[in-house]
């Protein structure tokens, strides 16, 4: 389970029970710990990033260059999200999924 904004506390602990044992709640919210249920073996993951607009520069540069190629299996609109996660949970999906908003 991936949460990726900030949300109620009860509701991220709530996320805990729809991870299947051996799972995890990853949680990119910074106020926040992700919940861990011991007894199913859930774990939770706080994941931060540090933004660096060298390193994206780069990254831009080596794309440019042809050095760097990103697979893209599809380009879908915001509305058609839940179709991408059925999509991924039955494995159909190889690539990088860009959302159009």
């Amino acid at each position: 389970m991936l949460n990726l904004a900030p949300v109620d506390p009860a509701q991220l602990t709530a996320l805990a029970d729809l991870v299947r044992p051996g799972g995890a709640v990853v949680n990119t919210t910074v106020w926040m710990p992700a919940p861990n249920d011991e007894a199913r073996d859930v774990r939770g993951i706080d994941l931060f990033v540090r933004s660096d607009a060298a390193q994206l520069a780069e990254l831009v540069t080596l794309v440019d260059r042809g050095e760097l190629h990103v697979d893209i299996a599809q380009r879908v609109p915001l509305a058609e999200l839940a179709t991408v996660h059925t999509q991924a949970s039955a494995g159909g999906i190889s690539g990088k999924v860009v959302v159009l908003v």
